[in-house]
């Protein structure tokens, strides 16, 4: 299924799919914020530590299925599957957009 996702989302979701992890500079916002199982990174150097910690640990692939717009947030519906604990499970990733870049992911 293909959706209609904003340039940064889409790249986003690129990156956790195996993109480049150096595009996190190209979708969030010098100052962003990540809260990912209870924990929160800040900071593009955070993030890229942060993905690139996700990436080693397990082999994964995320596939958006359904996004909804409520003001200024973006949701999206994930289905994510690999070898990690529990997998598959659907995670929700709550954006919040500021000039086209991601000022805050909140998965759950």
């Amino acid at each position: 299924m293909s959706l209609s996702l904003p340039e940064a989302v889409a790249t986003y979701f690129a990156i956790s799919n195996g993109a480049d992890i150096a595009n996190v500079n190209h979708c969030f916002t010098p100052d962003a914020v990540v809260i990912d199982e209870s924990k929160t990174h800040r900071g593009l150097e955070a993030i890229q530590a942060w993905q690139r910690d996700v990436q080693n640990a397990f082999e994964y692939t995320v596939e958006p299925i359904r996004v909804a717009e409520d003001g200024a947030r973006l949701t999206v519906t994930s289905h994510v599957a690999g070898n990690f604990p529990g997998s598959p499970v659907q995670l929700s990733h709550a954006f919040t957009l500021l000039d086209g870049k991601i000022a805050s992911l909140e998965i759950v």
